[in-house]
């Protein structure tokens, strides 16, 4: 028999997960993302949207809470993370909007970022716990970015985290399966929106 090596040593497939006391994270599902005409768009996110408005519409139906965490940046102001990406987001322009297919609804919390992580110096983690969330199911773009570095976050801050491989894309396949592997055996279980669906 084959060594295992260092990635599989871990000791939760996640095949057998649960969802105590859930919310869904809508990460960055944005026209500036996501439409033609974005900043910088990622065509494959459209393929999520389908899906993800499924799993957000039966939360709902649930009492599950929906969380969509903003990337919005000010206009006319230096911000770090432009060193490293196109100017994008800017608040108060339609880049920085939600698109039309996954819109909030008055009984969501939307929640505005200025870095990759959904918890990094945003209130995230005040409002799930006011919540009494115990499991984050995380959707959205960008596999390998934005959503990783929120999964990442959420581990650290002692949440169970859960990602619907259907409902998140990343910046080309092997970007997704290298994320989601990492996800799946460091920080979380990866499953998918069906699979939610049922344990809501």
């Amino acid at each position: 028999m084959a060594e295992k090596g260092f990635a599989e040593h871990f000791v939760d497939d996640g095949k057998n997960f649960t969802l105590e006391k859930p919310a869904v994270l809508v990460v960055d599902m944005l026209n500036d993302f996501c439409k033609e005409g974005g900043c910088m768009v990622l065509q494959e996110g459209l393929e999520a949207v389908a899906p993800i408005a499924n799993l957000i519409d039966q939360a709902r139906t649930h009492g599950v809470p929906v969380i969509y965490i903003n990337d919005c940046h000010r206009p006319g102001k230096y911000d770090k993370e432009f060193d490293k990406r196109t100017p994008h987001c800017i608040d108060g322009t339609w880049g920085a909007q939600v698109i039309d297919e996954l819109a909030p609804q008055e009984s969501d919390y939307c929640i505005k970022k200025r870095r990759f992580s959904g918890f990094f110096q945003t209130d995230l983690d005040l409002v799930l716990r006011e919540l009494g969330v115990q499991t984050v199911v995380v959707t959205g773009v960008v596999t390998n970015i934005c959503v990783r570095s929120t999964c990442h976050d959420a581990f650290f801050l002692g949440y169970k985290v859960v990602v619907p491989r259907d409902c998140v894309r990343a910046t080309g396949p092997r970007e997704q399966d290298s994320t989601l592997w990492d996800i799946e055996t460091q920080y979380g279980s990866v499953t998918t929106s069906d699979m939610v669906i049922q344990k809501f």
